[in-house]
């Protein structure tokens, strides 16, 4: 069965405050306007999505209820995974390789260097550094979600060089 991810990093975020964790640091009024372009653009390229897994920084559920809101994806629906939280690609695969089989087009969004190293590895290619809130779509034959650690798929569509 063809599936397809939606790889995107979180928007621009602000610098950490003295004494605020990292897990804490919000979105800057340039990254709110990169998630509501994202958003706008995956709506016009893939008009919905199945299944939505962000990380629960604070960056990402804001990136993450922005682009929902724009895919108009009930945002109770939203599933949000601590260990997403500066994973690394063997960590968000296995996350993927947990979806339920009727889930065919997913949106993970994620942080670096994980969420790159997650494109590289599906695709096989040398996928350029996400940027804050850019996405990369990853088409890829899988009969279940728990095969995605035996095989790679095609980077069908980048929307930082859509930009």
């Amino acid at each position: 069965m063809q599936r397809r991810i939606l790889i995107c990093r979180h928007a621009e975020t602000n610098e950490p405050h003295p004494f605020q964790s990292d897990f804490e640091r919000e979105l800057t009024i340039k990254g709110t306007k990169q998630a509501r372009e994202t958003g706008s653009w995956l709506r016009e390229k893939f008009t919905k999505v199945d299944c939505i897994l962000a990380s629960p920084a604070k960056r990402a559920q804001a990136t993450v209820r922005i682009i929902a809101g724009r895919l108009y994806f009930p945002e109770d629906e939203i599933k949000y995974d601590p260990d997403l939280y500066n994973a690394r690609e063997q960590q968000l695969l296995q996350c993927l390789s947990t979806l339920p089989a009727e889930a065919n087009t997913v949106l993970l969004v994620g942080h670096n260097p994980g969420i790159t190293r997650l494109a590289r590895e599906l695709t096989d290619k040398l996928v350029a550094y996400l940027e804050p809130a850019d996405v990369v779509a990853v088409e890829i034959e899988l009969p279940e979600w728990n095969d995605i650690h035996y095989t790679t798929g095609t980077l069908s569509i980048n929307k930082m060089q859509q930009a």
